[in-house]
């Protein structure tokens, strides 16, 4: 039986804490003071647990599925995994390289900043409608 927000098993320092959809305080202070975020999700949508993760400078080791993939980029702002095993391999990797693991979290932010922050879209949108005023004249 499980026992959530007790010790599992052999490892004194893990807990298992259910959340509900609606604890983004929790989720945000979570992943600020996170080392390096999982998000080992089967089937994803483009969740927004992984940019704000990223957002916040955190390298992501997350399942190799849907939105997930469009999010990390493998070895520049995590990495994706199809196992418990593969989760395990990169986590102990950038635990052990520091430098790697903080110039990560510094190019997920970045990914995120181009890419997916309202205002790249408006700049997006700007230089749709410049385009299409050229063509009027």
């Amino acid at each position: 039986m499980r026992r959530y927000g007790k010790r599992q098993g052999r490892t004194p320092d893990v807990h298992l804490l259910p959340l509900p959809p609606t604890a983004n305080l929790e989720i945000n202070a979570l992943q600020r003071a996170a080392t390096v975020v999982f998000q080992k999700s089967t089937r994803e949508g483009f969740g927004l647990t992984v940019a704000e993760a990223l957002w916040k400078g955190k390298p992501v080791i997350g399942g190799a599925t849907g939105g997930i993939t469009v999010q990390v980029i493998p070895g520049e702002t995590g990495y994706t995994v199809n196992s418990p095993e593969g989760a395990a391999f990169y986590a102990k990797r950038l635990l052990n390289e520091p430098e790697r693991m903080a110039a990560m979290g510094r190019q997920a932010k970045e990914y995120v900043r181009h890419r997916f922050l309202i205002t790249r879209h408006l700049q997006d949108y700007l230089a749709l409608i410049i385009h299409l005023c050229q063509g009027v004249r």
